[in-house]
C-alpha cells in the first residue's frame, strides 16, 4: 500500500491522523486541482510522508520502519538475493544476534514468513515492519549495476537501443536525486554525468555511434527540430516516475564533437519544501512572512542559477495560496505546477515577455504577483509600480549579495524614492551540501588546524572546538554528504536603510548599515550551520567567503 491508494484516506480518519475537516478540504483540491489528497495534506503541513507511513503501517498492526531516515547499508541489504527482495519487496531494516527485522510494503504476503526463514536458517526471531513503496524501491538501488554494464546489455540484446538507455539514465537520476543530466559528446565517446547535491558525478559512457539516435528521440520528445544541429534549442517533457511526474527543461547546444544535451530535472517532491526544510532559521522565517503578510510591496531573493532562489518564493507563496487570494506567476520556465495559483509562461514568439505579461497581470487584480526573473530595465520599473500600486510582488534577481541589488537596481534606472517606498526585504542564498547523517563523525578541531584551512576563517571560532565530517558510506555514494541546504542573507529595509538609500549610497554603505543592524552575512550564517554539524567549513568554503567584496 503507497500514499495514493484510495484506503489510505480512510486509515488517516479512523486512526485519528487527520481532522475529517481537513480530510474534505484534501478531497475538495483533488477534484478541483491536478493533487492527490495526501499530497494536498502534505503540502499543507497538516502530516508528514512519515506519519503517513506510521497510520499504515499500524493498519497492519505491525511497526513502521522509516527507512528514508534510517537507511540501512548495502551489505545488509545485499545480504537478501536480489531475487527474492524483489519478489517479496523485503529489505533487511535491523538485525541482532537474536532478531531481524524485515520490512516491506506488503506485510500481508501469505509466502513471505515462510521464505524469509530459509534464508535465515530458522534460527533468528524473524519481525515483519513495513515502509512506504518508494523507500524499498530506494534500498533496492544497491542491487543496481553500473549504467555502462546495463548499456552493453542492451546493446548486447540489440533491443530498442535508444528508449532503453534514456529510461536507464533518466530512472538513475530520478534515483539519486540528480537535478541535471548532461549528455557530453567527445570524440569516441558520449560522457553521461549528473549533477547531485550541486556536484557533478560521471555517471557512464555510451558509444558515440549510438548517440545520433538517443539524440533526436530526446530532441522528438522535447519538441525540437531533428534537422537542426548549428543552433540552440531549447525543450521541455514530463517523464511519469511511478507516482511521481519529473517535468524536465532541455537545452541541446552544438559543440566540436557534436551536439552536447542538459536536462534539469524538475521533481515534484521540491514542491513540498516549506520554509524550514529550505535551511532558512525561525527568525528568517518569521521575518520572510511578516514581509509577505504586507498588502503591498516587493520581495525580492538574489543569487546565482541554481542557488534555489524560486524554490524560496514558491515556499513562501505556498504559504498564502488560499481561495481568497488572487496570486499569479509568470515565469520562464514555469518549474513547479501549483493547483491554485494562476501560472504564465514566457512566450517570446508571442511577445509574451516578463514586461508585457507583467502589464497584463496587472490589471487581472491580483493579491500577490511572482516575476520569476527581474532581467531588464522596463520589467524593473512595471514590478516597482506595481508594488507601489497595492500589490504585493516576489522576484529573482542575478545579485552577488543582498546589498548589490539596490545599486544594481539604481542602475536599471529606478528611482530611489520609488525602491525605498516599495522594496521590503532582500534575501540572497546559496546552498551547500549536507553532511550525511548516517555516516556523520565529530572532529575536535583546533584553531591553528582551521588556519590552514583557511587563513580568515578560525576567527570564527573557540581555541578548541567540535566539527562534523561524513566518513562516506553506501548511502551517501561514498562522497559524505547527502543532500543540501540554504545559506541565507537577509537585508530588511527599516527606515534607516531607506533613508540610506535616497543617498544612491554603495554596496559597501548599505552592508555595513544592515550588518550593524543585525543582519548575518551568507558566509556567518553557513559558519552557524557548519557549527550546528548540517555542514562542513570546506564546502562552506566551496560557495561563499569571509569577508564581503
Amino acid at each position: 500500500m503507497n500514499l495514493y491508494d484510495p484506503e489510505v484516506k480512510d486509515i488517516l480518519l479512523e486512526h485519528n491522523y487527520v481532522d475529517p475537516a481537513d480530510m474534505k478540504n484534501a478531497e475538495v483540491a483533488a477534484k478541483t486541482g491536478n493533487i492527490n489528497a495526501v499530497d494536498y495534506l502534505i503540502s499543507k503541513e497538516l502530516i508528514t510522508r512519515d506519519l503517513v507511513g506510521q497510520a499504515i503501517a499500524e493498519s497492519f498492526f505491525v511497526q513502521y520502519a522509516d527507512l528514508n531516515s534510517h537507511q540501512p547499508p548495502r551489505e545488509q541489504v545485499l545480504h537478501i538475493q536480489e531475487n527474492v527482495a524483489k519478489k517479496f519487496r523485503v529489505v533487511i531494516f535491523k538485525e541482532t544476534k537474536n532478531e531481524v527485522v524485515v520490512t516491506t510494503d506488503e506485510p500481508t504476503q501469505k509466502e513471505l514468513k515462510e521464505g524469509l526463514k530459509t534464508i535465515f536458517d530458522g534460527t533468528k526471531k524473524i519481525t515483519i515492519a513495513y515502509s512506504l513503496p518508494d523507500d524499498i524501491d530506494g534500498a533496492f538501488t544497491h542491487y543496481k549495476k553500473t549504467l555502462e554494464t546495463r548499456f552493453a546489455a542492451i546493446i548486447k540484446e540489440n533491443k530498442k537501443v535508444a528508449p532503453e538507455i534514456i529510461e536507464e539514465i533518466i530512472n538513475d537520476a530520478v534515483t539519486y536525486r540528480s537535478s541535471d543530466i548532461h549528455f557530453e559528446p567527445q570524440e569516441q565517446e558520449v560522457v553521461i554525468r549528473f549533477r547531485i547535491d550541486g556536484v557533478l558525478q560521471e555517471a557512464g559512457r555510451i558509444p558515440k555511434e549510438y548517440y545520433e539516435n538517443i539524440l533526436n528521440r530526446i530532441k522528438i520528445q522535447g519538441h525540437m527540430r531533428t534537422d537542426e544541429h548549428f543552433s540552440a534549442q531549447d525543450g521541455s517533457l514530463r517523464y511519469r516516475n511511478g507516482n511521481e511526474n519529473i517535468d524536465m527543461r532541455i537545452s541541446v547546444i552544438p559543440i566540436m564533437d557534436g551536439e552536447k544535451i542538459a536536462i534539469r530535472l524538475l521533481s515534484e517532491y521540491v514542491r513540498g519544501f516549506t520554509l524550514g526544510d529550505l535551511g532558512l532559521s525561525e527568525e528568517h522565517q518569521s521575518m520572510l512572512i511578516k514581509a509577505a503578510q504586507k498588502p503591498f510591496g516587493m520581495i525580492l531573493v538574489t543569487g546565482p542559477t541554481g542557488s534555489g532562489k524560486t524554490t524560496t518564493l514558491y515556499s513562501l507563496i505556498k504559504i498564502f495560496n488560499m481561495p481568497e487570494k488572487n496570486i499569479t506567476t509568470i515565469e520562464d520556465p514555469i518549474e513547479y505546477k501549483i493547483t491554485g495559483i494562476n501560472q504564465i509562461q514566457v512566450n517570446k514568439q508571442t511577445n509574451l515577455t516578463f514586461s508585457e505579461g507583467l502589464r497584463s497581470i496587472v490589471r487581472q487584480d491580483p493579491d500577490i504577483i511572482l516575476v520569476g526573473e527581474i532581467r531588464d530595465n522596463e520589467t524593473a520599473d512595471i514590478a516597482v509600480n506595481a508594488a507601489l500600486t497595492g500589490h504585493l510582488l516576489f522576484s529573482t534577481f542575478h545579485a552577488n549579495d543582498a546589498a548589490t541589488a539596490i545599486p544594481r537596481l539604481f542602475d536599471m534606472g529606478i528611482e530611489p524614492f520609488l525602491l525605498a517606498s516599495t522594496l521590503e526585504i532582500i534575501v540572497a542564498q546559496r546552498l551547500v551540501r549536507k553532511i550525511c547523517e548516517t555516516c556523520r563523525f565529530s572532529v575536535p578541531i583546533k584553531k591553528v588546524d582551521l588556519e590552514k584551512i583557511s587563513a580568515n576563517i578560525s576567527q570564527y571560532f573557540q581555541e578548541k572546538t567540535t566539527l562534523y565530517r561524513g566518513k562516506g558510506c553506501s548511502v551517501c555514494n561514498f562522497t559524505g554528504y547527502k543532500g543540501r541546504t540554504g545559506i541565507f542573507e537577509f537585508i530588511e529595509v527599516t527606515p534607516e536603510i531607506k533613508d540610506l538609500m535616497m543617498k544612491n549610497p554603495s554596496t559597501q554603505n548599505i552592508w555595513s548599515l544592515a550588518h550593524a543592524q543585525g543582519s548575518k552575512s551568507l558566509f556567518e550564517d553557513g559558519i552557524e550551520k557548519v557549527k550546528g554539524g548540517i555542514t562542513t567549513v570546506e564546502e562552506l568554503l566551496r560557495v561563499s567567503s569571509p569577508s564581503k567584496e
